[in-house]
């Protein structure tokens, strides 16, 4: 299941978005940053992990129900010493916020891990407010 929804009164509903792994198409863009994958090319990844954020919400219940994106969770495989992982998570944050304006403006965690599935890159996670009734 990638997005499950959850009211919470008043025509409002919390959207979980699972966590969206970096690719293009079908192919998963693996490697650990920096050393792997440059800091540009990460934050790139993250872009991408965003654009699917989006499309979930987008099937789920449409872009124009976003009331806020309350968070976003990013997951940057790093390489030991690695820091600059918000670094790599404004690309996620700068196109929600491009796409979805006041609305997509967010809470952040941006975490270093040295494991994600299929050594995905990137890796985000959301949860927003949507209008539902």
């Amino acid at each position: 299941m990638q997005t499950r929804l959850v009211p919470i009164g008043d025509g409002r509903s919390l959207l979980y978005i699972a966590g969206q792994i970096s690719r293009e198409g079908d192919q998963v863009l693996a490697g650990r940053c920096p050393d792997e994958v440059s800091v540009e090319e990460a934050t790139r990844r993250a872009r991408l992990c965003a654009q699917s954020v989006l499309s979930q919400i987008e099937s789920a219940t449409g872009l124009e129900s976003v009331i806020e994106v309350t968070q976003v969770i990013g997951l940057v495989l790093s390489a030991e010493g690695f820091g600059d992982q918000p670094k790599v998570m404004n690309g996620a944050s700068d196109l929600i916020v491009e796409v979805l304006g006041a609305a997509g403006k967010h809470t952040r965690a941006a975490v270093g891990t040295n494991a994600l599935p299929f050594s995905a890159t990137v890796e985000i996670a959301a949860v927003a407010v949507v209008r539902t009734g």
